[in-house]
């Protein structure tokens, strides 16, 4: 499914479709981008995590300002106490790619994360956060539902055949379940 536009009045739609998605298939694994808590939030109240290994995927604490997490606590410590999983870390493409920026003109993480976004953001950090809740051993190394967003909310969700991000170029997008035809 394409949506017209990118953003967040696609968040609810793309939970669906992806988590029905994810049933028809036996996926368990469900990996989903949240900065602030909004898709988090939606997740939990539609009880869209029942009997299934949810993890949701922050930015690391500091990402806009020194020592300040995006991400609710009280949120986190519900959605933890509802069996789902919260991941903070820095994104898998961008590390200390940023922290070298001034001394190349482009990282190898950025000219990665620009091709991906070729294809858009949300494509880009479903592709990311499948890494790094690998990473965290928070998923199987196998296929898993990844959904992520343009901005705010969630508008892009991608069937991902999961690896780590030193194993980076094993990771495979199987499918496109949804995602906005512009971006």
């Amino acid at each position: 499914m394409y949506f017209e536009r990118p953003g967040i009045e696609n968040t609810e739609r793309t939970l669906e479709i992806a988590f029905d998605f994810a049933t028809r298939r036996g996926i368990n694994d469900i990996v989903i981008a949240s900065t602030t808590g909004y898709v988090a939030e939606m997740v939990l109240k539609k009880g869209l995590h029942r009997g299934r290994n949810v993890v949701i995927v922050t930015h690391n604490v500091g990402f806009r300002e020194e020592g300040v997490s995006e991400f609710p606590e009280g949120l986190r410590e519900r959605l933890q106490e509802e069996g789902i999983r919260v991941h903070t870390s820095t994104m898998a493409l961008r590390g200390v790619g940023t922290a070298i920026k001034e001394l190349l003109s482009y990282s190898e993480q950025e000219i990665i994360a620009n091709t991906l976004r070729i294809f858009g953001q949300g494509v880009k950090v479903c592709v990311e956060i499948a890494a790094m809740a690998a990473d965290a051993g928070l998923i199987h190394f196998s296929d898993c539902v990844s959904i992520a967003g343009t901005g705010r909310g969630a508008d892009t969700a991608l069937l991902i055949r999961a690896n780590s991000s030193n194993r980076f170029f094993k990771i495979k997008v199987r499918e496109v379940i949804v995602k906005p035809r512009e971006f």
